[in-house]
């Protein structure tokens, strides 16, 4: 895997390059800065996020898992006739119900972002960047990866340094 890197030296660069890249119909680039920016995600031209969804249908398996074994364990396992009351009495399932849906939509909330961002990540070619370390307190980086189909070095380079690029580098696995 082969890496173009370029530094930026603060958040609206970083954010206009991005803008440019996206315009120029580069698809797998990535920026990289020490905490969020509000709207890189559309600078960037990425999608929605299907973590919303997945966190929705662990809720609803929760709230469903919730029911059906109270209800189950109501009627059939442990059926008790108490007072006259209905076996499957709702009102009472009300606060486990509640708790599996939020412990559930809890956990695949959880392992649906680590699915979604490929997370643990141990290695990435662009650790081998000799300034990426700055990324952690003050660097604003943009790297655009060797499977974009729109590849090239010196066009790369030439739009790194037309949006304000600096300490622009190629980064492979053997650095």
């Amino acid at each position: 895997m082969k890496l173009i890197v370029a530094e930026y030296k603060d958040v609206p660069s970083l954010y206009h390059a991005a803008e440019a890249f996206r315009d120029k119909g580069y698809t797998h680039f990535e920026t990289y800065s020490p905490f969020p920016i509000h709207g890189m995600d559309r600078a960037m031209g990425l999608k929605q996020s299907k973590l919303g969804w997945i966190s929705i249908c662990g809720g609803l398996i929760g709230c469903l898992s919730g029911i059906s074994l109270q209800t189950w364990v109501a009627t059939k396992a442990y059926a008790l006739v108490i007072s006259g009351k209905p076996l499957a009495s709702f009102p009472a399932f009300i606060p486990v119900t509640f708790e599996l849906s939020i412990l559930f939509t809890a956990f695949a909330t959880v392992f649906g972002m680590f699915a979604l961002n490929k997370l643990p990540e141990w290695y990435h070619v662009i650790f081998n960047h000799s300034r990426f370390h700055l990324v952690t307190s003050h660097g604003f980086f943009i790297s655009v990866e060797d499977k974009d189909p729109k590849y090239d070095e010196s066009t790369i380079s030439a739009l790194f340094k037309q949006t304000g690029g600096e300490t622009i580098e190629v980064v492979t696995d053997e650095n």
